[in-house]
Formats: C-alpha cells, structure tokens, sequence
C-alpha cells in the first residue's frame, strides 16, 4: 500500500475525576485522514477543512508525530497527509489528538505495523505537545487502543485498557472555544490533602464500578473535587446542564477534557437522548450554538481503511 484513509474519532479525556489519566473514544464525530507514502523525506500537510491550521509540520499535531515516528524510520522515505477535520479545534473532545493519533496510526499501516500501538502513543504525544505544551496521553492512548484506557505512569509510559459495561455518551459542545494551554494555566498547583484522597477514592472507584459492571458505583464516583470547580467557570450554562442532565436520569458526567464540550453517560439509549434534549434546551435558553452527539464508546478506536496499491520502500 501507498495510500490510507483513516478516520480518528473524537475523544474524552479525565473522565470527571481522572485528570490526565483516564479517557475513552467517542463513535462520532471523527476527522477522516488520508496519508500517502513518499520517497522524500519529510512530511507534507495538506489542510482540506476550513480551520486554517499550520502547514509546517512542527508546527502542525499530526506533522509533529510524523516527525517523531520517521526518526525511527531508517529508511529514507516521507508522508503525505491530507487532514479534513470534524473535530472543532478547541472543543475539549480531543481534536488535537485525533489528529496525531490518525497520522501516526495510518503511518503505521503503509509500514506494515511495525510499531506497537504504545509506540504510536509515543509518537502521538508530540503532537499534543504542539496543541497545549505537555506531552500527556489520556486522549492519545483511547483514540489508538479504542474503548477506555488508564495512563498509570508517563515515564515510563504504561497503558491499561479498562474494560468497561454497555455505556451511551451524550456531548454537547458549545460553539465557544477554551484553548488546552489556557485551561492548565488557570488550574491550581497545590491540593488539599483531604481533597487529594477524595479523588483517589473517586478513581478507584470508578475504575472498579466500570470493571464489575456496577452502574451505581459509576455514577457514585463521577466526581471531580479538584479540576471541575476551577474549569467549570469558562464553561457558560455547565451547571445547569449537569443538573438537568442527571435529573433526566445520566448516570454523571462533567467537562470533556479542558471543555467547553460537557459529556454525561447513561445506562440506557433512551436516557441518553433524553440528556441530549435539556443538554439543547439549556443552550437554546442561553442562546449559544452548539452541537450534540449520542453514541456508545467506541472499542475501534482510529480506523484505517487501505487503499490497494503497492511502492517500494528505498532502503
């Protein structure tokens, strides 16, 4: 093959009360991706949407994992990459890493997968590190693995998918953008230890609950006392939204990443297009755009779909 499609889903990150470290994909909406192998070294950015983002590639998320994937490449050969982005940059539903992760997961198809998907993590966090200045995962490693995914370390970097029960994510995504970079610098550098260990609490257990199955124990543990009360604020009509939402029977939910995308999961189809429903009254009310989705989390993760050609690597 020379050529690949791929289409890399949107994702959420921090799941409430898992900040950096927890994250799962998203069915919709996804960036579609097309990479071309080339025999000259580098990479080449072709932007295909309306978003008027960074050509160079160090510039550019999905250029700058490129780039660390060919300098583990020892051949002399380079990518093409045409991006047409779904995923509004700036959403909070992983648009960055949607499109690291496509590019280094399609790379990793015209090179026979040669690399493993932690690898490709790796690679993807570059990209990231363009996006908001640190080279975190939890939107990285669901995008590549599918499903939900815990980042227990960094450095070095360890990745545990977490099985999960039948799960329905609503997203609303108000047409207002809260960069990545901004919303860690408003974030606080110290935390009370009684605040620290509630988290903790929170973690473990919702990582238990969607182990066993146990929706009650998920919603019990959807909890954020550390991240959600800061961030919170540069989202307008959040609190009228969470409210609404599990008064309309959503098991709990929060801020989507740094937002300004709000997500709620349900045990049911049903609830979930019902949490859809306040979610578009309250922005109605407030009237500000927005954009919802319903979907199940999505095991795939970032999908390729090859086209049938060959090349010749030079070696």
């Amino acid at each position: 093959m020379n050529s690949v499609t791929v289409l890399a889903p949107a994702t959420v990150a921090n799941v409430v009360c898992g900040f950096d470290v927890l994250g799962f994909a998203l069915g919709a909406p996804y960036d579609t991706m097309t990479l071309r192998l080339t025999s000259q070294p580098g990479v080449v950015i072709i932007n295909k949407d309306d978003y008027n983002l960074p050509t160079e590639p160090r510039r550019n998320v999905a250029g700058a994992a490129l780039l660390a994937l060919l300098r583990a490449v020892s051949e002399p050969i380079g990518f093409e990459v045409e991006i047409a982005k779904a995923i509004k940059p700036g959403s909070g539903i992983g648009s960055s890493a949607a499109s690291a992760a496509g590019a280094v997961v399609g790379a990793n198809a015209l090179l026979d997968n040669r690399f493993t998907q932690a690898e490709l993590v790796e690679f993807a966090t570059y990209g990231e590190e363009v996006a908001s200045g640190v080279r975190h995962a939890d939107n990285i490693a669901p995008c590549i693995y599918g499903g939900v995914t815990l980042i227990r370390s960094t450095e070095p970097l360890d990745i545990i998918p977490i099985p999960a029960p039948p799960l329905y994510v609503t997203v609303v995504h108000p047409q207002i953008e809260v960069k990545t970079s901004d919303a860690r610098e408003i974030l606080k550098k110290q935390v009370p230890l009684k605040d620290a260990i509630r988290q903790w609490g929170n973690v473990g257990g919702l990582i238990a609950g969607l182990m066993k199955g146990d929706y009650a124990l998920i919603g019990r543990s959807l909890e954020d006392v550390i991240i959600e009360p800061v961030r919170s604020i540069l989202i307008p009509g959040f609190a009228e939204v969470k409210r609404a939402s599990q008064e309309a029977g959503a098991l709990g939910g929060g801020i989507s990443g740094s937002g300004p995308s709000i997500f709620m999961l349900s045990q049911h189809e049903t609830t979930a297009r019902q949490v859809e429903a306040v979610m578009q009254s309250v922005y109605h009310g407030l009237g500000i755009d927005f954009h919802t989705y319903v979907s199940t989390i999505n095991l795939e993760g970032v999908r390729v779909m090859p086209v049938e050609t060959e090349i010749n690597i030079p070696t």
